[in-house]
């Protein structure tokens, strides 16, 4: 949902604490666990340990009660502890995780106030800072009933530049200072899909941007050094890997970012597997030429596509729906791609085998993007794995056709308990059959590939896999679940978040199920998922994270 940011980390001090990960050697067996995963046939195995070769590959899957190999090098002892598969987050942004480790965060806060005052601390304890930046504020959190102003930043910020970025990505706000350094006046104009939100009665902009328009005041930014961009890749790593995610699809990688992939790769400190979106056509064809890349550095990172976006979210209401937004009447969305652009776009991808992934939340969006692959599939055939992100409102006349042309819904479960209230009244009552409906999407045979979205919401697959079977958010509410109908079984859930996200990035055979030949990803935890309640699951605690026989986090040494 969020856009890729172009953050400055001007005056930066300090360095991020990176885990001494030692690799597995050759033969060492890890033993004493009881481990779950998905096993050849889509069904759930149990087993008690594992031996993986110096490659990073599990060379055997050892039951309980088989002997041991004797040919062992070395040997870990689980503790008793529930192995399972590494978990896949399908839809991240890896930098915006590691940027936004290093501005300012307002996605805690409950009130315009609380803002206002986190604001005016941040910027006070960062007085060297040109710009002060920072995500995560949110409206209707605050139950604010409008959007902020950039008179009420100017009371904080006086005149140093300040920008603020939308939980969702998908709008801006800005203080005077901001606008002036952009050169953002009354006489503005806002670019196709964008929106500039103007004071009552007058063309000033009121310091709210909308989606494209973002773009006006972004331009004046200054963009990241190469080592900030390092900095935020190893924060995010490692931000990541405690929550047990050992691989990710980054959804709008830009050329900067690649080439910060690539360094670390290349350094040897990239531990995270990525699977990689571009920006856009250009950055795609750019950084891959003609066709996706191979799978580099061990299978840890592929331009397998490109990231393109239909329509904005429901927060700022730029989703685009069929017919008017329950609370604003004079209002569809925005959209961001007329379908003969969308078609020309994937068309140009398709082309070259690259993946296309087509961001869609409103039920017009997900129409639009629906009708585009069904018309495209007889020009290009083949394995596709066409991939719809967030799927959020869909008409209910319209989930048949996900079960067509093997379409993949790149879903996020705890959107539903985050955006619940606020798609009730975006909507109405009446307008919600379709709303995050992962059961009825998977039923018409879409394959559901979960994830968080992050840093929209936190990266955490174990509130994900809780909201999955139960509808409920961390309060258990509502009682019974919302559309509890919806709600899927614990295995699917555990699907979504590791093989079937694995196959949603051609990743299958390589990561993604602890079964031989397969790369050695995977979380020891304290509980287990199919004997815990909704409640437990959430509070999964990760002990261990190990990627290709590397462990990249103990929560002992992170203390």
């Amino acid at each position: 949902m969020i856009r890729s940011l172009s953050t400055p980390l001007l005056a930066l001090l300090g360095s991020a604490a990176v885990f001494n990960a030692a690799p597995a050697h050759a033969d060492t067996l890890i033993e004493n666990v009881e481990g779950i995963t998905i096993g050849e046939t889509g069904e759930l195995e149990r087993f008690t340990g594992l031996v993986i070769d110096d490659d990073g590959r599990i060379r055997q899957v050892l039951k309980s009660g088989e002997e041991r190999p004797r040919d062992i090098d070395f040997q870990e002892d689980g503790g008793g502890k529930v192995m399972l598969p590494g978990m896949i987050d399908a839809h991240v942004h890896v930098m915006g995780i590691g940027f936004g480790a290093l501005i300012l965060d307002l996605s805690q806060t409950n009130s315009l106030e609380e803002a206002l005052a986190a604001v005016k601390a941040f910027a006070d304890a960062n007085p060297s800072r040109p710009w002060i930046l920072g995500r995560g504020w949110n409206q209707e959190k605050w139950g604010l009933g409008r959007f902020p102003t950039a008179a009420e930043l100017d009371a904080v910020t006086g005149n140093r530049p300040t920008y603020l970025e939308r939980v969702d990505g998908h709008a801006g706000w800005a203080n005077s200072a901001a606008m002036k350094a952009a050169s953002v006046d009354a006489n503005a104009l806002p670019p196709e899909g964008g929106r500039i939100i103007r004071l009552a009665g007058s063309r000033e902009p009121s310091g709210i941007f909308v989606d494209a328009a973002e773009g006006l005041v972004r331009k004046a930014i200054p963009a990241p050094r190469a080592v900030e961009n390092d900095l935020a890749l190893r924060k995010a790593q490692d931000f990541l890997h405690s929550f047990g995610i050992t691989a990710v699809a980054d959804m709008g990688t830009s050329a900067e970012h690649w080439n910060t992939f690539r360094r670390a790769g290349d350094n040897g400190t990239l531990t995270l597997r990525i699977m990689s979106y571009a920006t856009d056509v250009d950055t795609m064809t750019l950084v891959a030429g003609p066709g996706p890349t191979p799978w580099l550095y061990n299978d840890k990172l592929r331009m397998n596509g490109v990231k393109l976006y239909l329509d904005g979210a429901l927060g700022s209401r730029g989703a685009v729906l069929k017919r008017p937004y329950e609370d604003e009447p004079s209002n569809t969305g925005l959209p961001l791609l007329s379908s003969t652009q969308l078609r020309n776009l994937m068309s140009r991808a398709a082309l070259d085998n690259f993946q296309l992934a087509v961001h869609a939340i409103g039920d017009q969006a997900n129409a639009d993007i629906l009708s585009a692959v069904d018309s495209l599939s007889d020009s290009y055939k083949g394995d596709r794995r066409w991939r719809v992100e967030h799927a959020q409102i869909v008409d209910p006349a319209d989930i048949a056709s996900f079960g067509k042309h093997g379409i993949i819904a790149s879903m996020q479960p705890v959107h539903q308990t985050s955006d619940r209230l606020m798609a009730e009244a975006r909507l109405g009552p009446n307008r919600l059959g379709g709303a995050y409906a992962w059961r009825s999407i998977a039923a018409a045979g879409a394959r559901l590939a979960f994830g968080s979205d992050a840093p929209v919401e936190r990266p955490d697959p174990w509130a994900g896999m809780a909201v999955a079977i139960s509808r409920t958010d961390e309060n258990g509410e509502p009682f019974g679940g919302w559309r509890a109908a919806e709600a899927i079984s614990r295995i699917e859930a555990l699907k979504a978040f590791t093989v079937d996200a694995a196959f949603a990035g051609f990743a299958d055979g390589r990561f993604g199920r602890l079964v031989a030949g397969e790369r050695a990803d995977f979380v020891l935890v304290d509980r287990d998922p199919f004997l815990a309640s909704p409640a437990e699951i959430r509070g999964t605690n990760v002990a261990q994270t190990w990627v290709g026989g590397v462990k990249v986090f103990d929560s002992q040494a992170a203390k």
